[in-house]
Formats: structure tokens, C-alpha cells, sequence
């Protein structure tokens, strides 16, 4: 009975909720321009990519 209450719910909760739908609507970033999602992407992938070279300690002469 309790589990039964929960998903009712839970789905109703789902339902009221009056978000977009669609692809890319449910991303913590907007991807509709495209040149400012390459950016964003190179900058945080490439950031990645950098640090252990940046974090290295070791002489390089």
C-alpha cells in the first residue's frame, strides 16, 4: 500500500512539472548555438587534457 502510494507520486509529480521537453532541454548548458558548444567542449575537454602537463614537477632543462 505505502509502495503504492509513493508511485502515484511520484508520477504525479512528474506530470505537474512544466519543464521543456525535447532533445537537449534537460542539459545544464544550452546547445542551440553550436560555435559556443564547440568552444565550451575544446575548453573543457582540452582543460583535461592539459593538467597533468601543467601539474608535472619535473624540470624540463
Amino acid at each position: 500500500v505505502l509502495g503504492q502510494s509513493i508511485q502515484k507520486f511520484t508520477t504525479s509529480v512528474v506530470h505537474r512539472s512544466h519543464h521543456e521537453e525535447g532533445p537537449g532541454k534537460n542539459l545544464p548548458f544550452s546547445v542551440e548555438n553550436k560555435w559556443r558548444l564547440l568552444i565550451m567542449m575544446t575548453m573543457y575537454f582540452g582543460s583535461g587534457f592539459a593538467a597533468p602537463f601543467f601539474n608535472s614537477k619535473a624540470p624540463t632543462a
